[in-house]
């Protein structure tokens, strides 16, 4: 009897996934990528997807604006992202709160650093001097990614988050590069 072969998981083959700037047409695969992370209640900081015309809002609202969002698409389907929302006021005008994630099926395959590449690239290019975020002080891998990428801790917050009755700190840290500042 001939062994059964394996079915080859395409999933597994970082080149078959896309990473392009987030468009309006992808807004509703955007939102199933997100709502999919935030319902494993551990990375982000809500623990469901806003409504689809909240988060076509939020979407709409940086393109227009010109801050850096970029996706991970495998077939048509958003499998991961990384944004920078510019902060509003003038006076923090200059700096922006990173977010990114990735679905399940997909971590561990370098996705997150091309996607935070090519968003600071573009924050770079749009004049942020100051990128910042927030994360899980439990997130081992996410840590690591925005280390290698040159993030510095700035600080811990105690007990910042509570999920499911269990609370937990959050570490912030930021990439500050003068460099980018209006001259």
């Amino acid at each position: 009897m001939t062994p059964v072969k394996p079915m080859v998981d395409d999933s597994s083959d970082i080149e078959t996934v896309a990473i392009a700037p987030i468009t309006p047409e992808d807004v509703e695969s955007f939102r199933r990528a997100l709502d999919l992370v935030a319902r494993e209640r551990k990375y982000l900081s809500f623990l469901e997807a806003p409504p689809l015309d909240q988060t076509r809002r939020f979407v709409l609202d940086r393109i227009a604006g010109g801050d850096p969002g970029f996706i991970a698409v495998v077939r048509g389907e958003v499998v991961g992202w990384c944004d920078i929302s510019r902060h509003d006021r003038l006076i923090h005008a200059h700096r922006g709160t990173l977010g990114m994630g990735i679905v399940p099926s997909y971590r561990g395959r370098g996705l997150g650093l091309r996607l935070i590449n090519a968003t600071l690239t573009q924050a770079r290019k749009a004049g942020f001097v100051r990128v910042e975020l927030s994360v899980h002080a439990d997130n081992a891998r996410a840590i690591a990614l925005y280390d290698k990428v040159g993030f510095v801790r700035e600080g811990v917050q105690s007990d910042a988050i509570c999920i499911d009755g269990q609370y937990g700190d959050t570490i912030m840290m930021a990439i500050v590069d003068r460099e980018n500042a209006a001259g």
